[in-house]
């Protein structure tokens, strides 16, 4: 389960899109951007290749709560 999620633009003209993403995850911190497109780049850590797909999977829901639908 992710915990701590947080996001923030990632550029001061909040119309651009992209935005600087972080959380714990088996109290693990991870950072990246995250994409319109839904892609992740990630900074710093990166997670397991065999969890990346379900942690991107829950990213991806975060965001369209928190950008998309806001």
């Amino acid at each position: 389960m992710i915990t701590h999620f947080q996001w923030k633009p990632l550029f001061e003209d909040e119309k651009l899109p992209g935005w600087r993403i972080s959380f714990y995850y088996k109290k693990q911190h991870f950072q990246g951007i995250y994409h319109p497109e839904g892609r992740i780049e990630w900074t710093g850590s990166h997670p397991a290749e065999e969890e990346e797909k379900n942690i991107s999977a829950m990213i991806h829901e975060l965001m369209l709560y928190h950008v998309y639908e806001s």
